[in-house]
């Protein structure tokens, strides 16, 4: 489970260092190989290739006579590309996912329990915010009952 969320930097080659404390599990799961790609929310997922592999196949199933499955299917699985942890535990960044989500030198990797989310620092901290209009909003009926 990868949860917390990292602050870093992108070296001089857009290599990102993953934290110590994530390479022995993502090595253990999937011997370091990761797949990211983009995400609508305009940041990139990164996954281990294992626990990608059936997101993809469900993915590929939807059909693509729907235009929006179509759109998700070109956003998802064509940006999509397998990378492997270097012996350093860097990954790097090509510069078509570095432009869509805008990345240059500070990013945050952020876990989501069997992925990652990296996303511009600025863009996270926005995205933070966002979430904390939560509490003043209505609650959706699916966490109805629910508690931290």
């Amino acid at each position: 489970m990868f949860r917390g969320v990292a602050q870093l930097a992108l070296d001089v080659k857009f290599r990102l260092a993953i934290p110590a404390r994530y390479r022995e599990a993502i090595s253990a799961r999937c011997a370091g190989r990761l797949v990211i790609t983009a995400d609508p929310s305009n940041c990139l997922l990164l996954y281990p290739q294992c626990d990608w592999e059936p997101i993809q196949e469900k993915l590929m199933a939807l059909s693509s006579f729907n235009a929006r499955m179509r759109s998700l299917q070109r956003l998802l699985v064509g940006h999509a590309e397998d990378v492997e942890m270097d012996s350093a535990g860097r990954i790097l960044l090509s510069p078509p996912l570095r432009e869509f989500a805008a990345l240059e030198k500070r990013v945050m990797l952020v876990g989501q329990g069997n992925k990652f989310e990296v996303w511009d620092e600025a863009k996270w901290a926005t995205q933070r915010d966002h979430a904390l209009e939560f509490r003043d909003m209505d609650m959706p009926g699916e966490l109805e009952g629910f508690s931290l």
